[in-house]
């Protein structure tokens, strides 16, 4: 109950983009912090510390990062993500200000999507009573921000020809070329709750919860590609198509 009741806590904390100082593993923030990050190791989602904040900028020191805080602190990031509950908790305890991200393609893929079109699709989603599985938020907020969809992966099939190099399928260093649905399955990954992002961009929260059961993307699919070809017709700042399709 204690640790429920903390988690619980947590989600009504506001958030910010900034570093409070609040960094003592003792503290309540730390200690809803790590409740957060084993909730998603307990649903299965492999998990390894990223980069952090520095003011407006990424604790990694790179010149112009393109990423700031939303990469992985080791190049090896897909064979250090783990399930390891001690692990994670010793990432959690020694490094207090980092952000953590979650390999896809691995338990599970993300269908990451503009937040205003995922709040359509999920509108739809809810009224035809298919059960989304967990969903965060992430990004500069209501018109700038991601909507992150966890599903069941398909990046794993039995028979490796069965895998699909798609052009939905979205990279770390291809982001900003996927203004639409970007499809994060094996050799990717997102943000986990509460990773903090830089000046005063709200941190990546959970709208639902790691420990709903993971749905079928395909369930998800045409409403979120419908809602994201509705969206970006509407922003003449982007590009016209809903999903990255190459020519």
């Amino acid at each position: 109950m204690e640790r429920k009741s903390r988690f619980s806590q947590w989600l009504r904390r506001p958030k910010n983009g900034s570093d409070d100082g609040e960094t003592d593993t003792g503290s309540a923030a730390a200690r809803g912090r790590e409740d957060l990050l084993l909730a998603a190791v307990d649903a299965g989602f492999p998990v390894a510390p990223a980069a952090h904040p520095a003011g407006y900028g990424c604790s990694c020191e790179r010149i112009g990062c393109p990423t700031p805080a939303q990469h992985p602190i080791s190049f090896g990031w897909q064979t250090v993500a783990t399930i390891d509950r001690d692990k994670v908790t010793a990432w959690v305890r020694t490094l207090p200000q980092a952000n953590f991200i979650t390999a896809t393609g691995i338990a599970h893929d993300v269908l990451d999507v503009p937040v205003e079109a995922g709040r359509s699709a999920l509108g739809r989603l809810d009224g035809a009573g298919v059960d989304v599985g967990p969903i965060a938020l992430g990004g500069t907020g209501f018109g700038e921000g991601r909507m992150l969809f966890f599903t069941a992966t398909r990046g794993t099939p039995d028979d490796e020809d069965e895998w699909w190099p798609c052009e939905l399928d979205c990279h770390p260093e291809t982001m900003d070329e996927h203004p639409g649905l970007r499809w994060h399955c094996r050799g990717s990954y997102v943000l986990l709750p509460p990773s903090r992002l830089p000046g005063e961009q709200p941190a990546v929260t959970w709208l639902r919860g790691p420990e709903l059961p993971l749905p079928d993307p395909l369930t998800l699919l045409e409403s979120l590609t419908d809602a994201c070809a509705e969206f970006i017709g509407s922003r003449p700042d982007h590009e016209t198509t809903a999903w990255p399709i190459g020519r």
